[in-house]
């Protein structure tokens, strides 16, 4: 029988003897799935019978690339602490993978069922077949490891402080790629429990959604990572989903081929910035309340953001300094998402765009998912109008801008004695009517009629110029026409 590494010093046999584990060191060199030693399942057997925080599992790389461990049934959750690497990645920068075709029966996301009977795959509640769990744990590290062929490749459930960094999660069809979920089990959001994670430097190739964040995952970080697809994925829904999750900040990922690149059901004071999004059917997809939006690259898309109607009409969401161009592509990709509503109104941030809970809304609301036409909802027209969502963003209606004397004037009608904070947009494009380039901005008080007039004298040649308006809760506007200066 092989050893187990261990690494013993003298504060370790101190702890030993007075109870404490001491940290281990597993060694994966057997890629068949049993519980002799040398096997994945073995090491996280190990480790968790023996919990330490530094225990390490380092999975090496076994015969010819590529590496792949075929499990025949689920793995045991994983409870922290616990390094788990896949130790080429360090050196060759070769994944090693864990995959689940062995065991998930069905083809694509018919295999992956939802909680509720009938329903299946992405945009469904679901925590059924996946393949790494961590549930109701702590400070797991996940490194180096390819994450493919189950329903949900990492299911992060009521767990915190863990990092996932330099892996590739590959073709899973059912929830998602990675879902952070605070879910009790039984859709019930717990709002303290899956908090402060990292998923920093990853790819994510062909999953239905790349990333949740759902049900209270709360103040975690999502970095640097590629979500992606190709034409083998049966369902590209969201990059990212945001369903009830607060305070995450999403900060330089880049997100293609989606319905949505990212999408955020009703989720509250998330921080997103620094990301590019194209070649989805819609780039930002957004309902919710504090959200900011954030010097984001939005290009390529059929629409660069959308922001859709709730029934909470005093949500609003803060859209700064992103740059919006050469959107209206014809992206007609809608997996609970996107836009393929005929004649839909196309653009860079376009109000009202329905969605799956909106009458109105064209593709897949989910597998095996139908919702009586009463209770989907409807998006108000007019201010006046009853039984149905008030327009978005609090009805904050874009300005009007003009040219004069080599000036762009500014004018709006909005709250009265309210501050309003302008952002002006080049575009190199005479025909652009969006937000290429951030060329500046000011701020004006409305009178007590709500009337505001602002003057502002550009630094920057462009073909043309258009603005929004920002109010001082933080609800941005569409943009306004585009101007020329002479």
């Amino acid at each position: 029988m092989k050893a187990v590494s261990l690494r013993v010093t003298a504060l370790s046999l101190g702890l030993l003897a007075s109870g404490w584990a001491a940290a281990s060191t597993y060694v994966v060199d057997r890629y068949q799935d049993d519980q002799n030693q040398g096997s994945l399942r073995w090491a996280i057997e190990q480790s968790n019978a023996n919990p330490s925080d530094d225990n390490e599992i380092l999975i090496q790389a076994v015969g010819k690339a590529p590496y792949s461990i075929k499990v025949n049934s689920p793995l045991p959750e994983i409870k922290g602490p616990v390094k788990i690497i896949g130790t080429q990645w360090d050196k060759t920068g070769e994944f090693i993978a864990i995959d689940g075709s062995n065991y998930i029966q069905g083809e694509g996301a018919k295999a992956c069922p939802g909680a509720m009977p009938g329903q299946y795959g992405t945009n469904v509640r679901t925590m059924t077949l996946p393949g790494l769990v961590l549930r109701d744990t702590h400070h797991v590290v996940l490194k180096g490891l390819d994450i493919h062929r189950f329903c949900i490749g990492i299911l992060v459930n009521r767990s915190s402080n863990n990092l996932i960094q330099h892996n590739r999660i590959s073709n899973n069809y059912g929830g998602a790629g990675v879902m952070f979920t605070g879910d009790d089990g039984k859709g019930n959001p717990t709002s303290t429990t899956t908090n402060n994670n990292k998923f920093l430097d990853n790819i994510l190739q062909d999953n239905g959604d790349g990333l949740e964040l759902t049900r209270g995952a709360a103040f975690n970080l999502i970095a640097n990572n590629l979500f992606t697809n190709t034409k083998a994925n049966p369902e590209p829904s969201q990059g990212i989903e945001i369903l009830w999750g607060n305070d995450n900040a999403v900060v330089g990922n880049k997100f293609e081929n989606y319905s949505d690149g990212l999408q955020i059901n009703w989720g509250k004071r998330n921080y997103i910035a620094y990301n590019e999004l194209t070649a989805n059917s819609t780039g930002f997809n957004l309902t919710g309340d504090g959200n900011i939006f954030d010097s984001n690259k939005v290009h390529g898309n059929r629409i660069g953001i959308a922001v859709r109607s709730e029934k909470d009409a005093n949500s609003h969401i803060t859209l700064t300094k992103n740059q919006i161009w050469d959107n209206g592509k014809d992206i007609k990709r809608c997996e609970a998402g996107g836009t393929c509503v005929p004649n839909q109104r196309l653009g860079a941030i376009v109000f009202g765009v329905p969605a799956l809970e909106h009458e109105g809304f064209v593709g897949s609301r989910g597998g095996g998912v139908v919702i009586d036409p009463k209770n989907l909802q409807k998006t108000c027209t007019e201010p006046t109008q009853q039984g149905c969502n008030a327009q978005p963003n609090q009805w904050i209606q874009a300005p009007k801008l003009t040219a004069h004397q080599g000036q762009l004037v500014v004018s709006f009608k909005g709250q009265a004695n309210q501050r309003y904070r302008v952002e002006f947009f080049g575009n190199r494009n005479a025909q652009s009517k969006e937000a290429e380039q951030f060329v500046g901005a000011a701020t004006v008080a409305t009178n007590a009629q709500g009337q505001a007039t602002l003057t502002w004298k550009p630094t920057e040649k462009f073909a043309n110029y258009t603005a929004n308006i920002t109010d001082h809760l933080g609800a941005s506007s569409e943009l306004s026409q585009p101007v020329k200066l002479k």
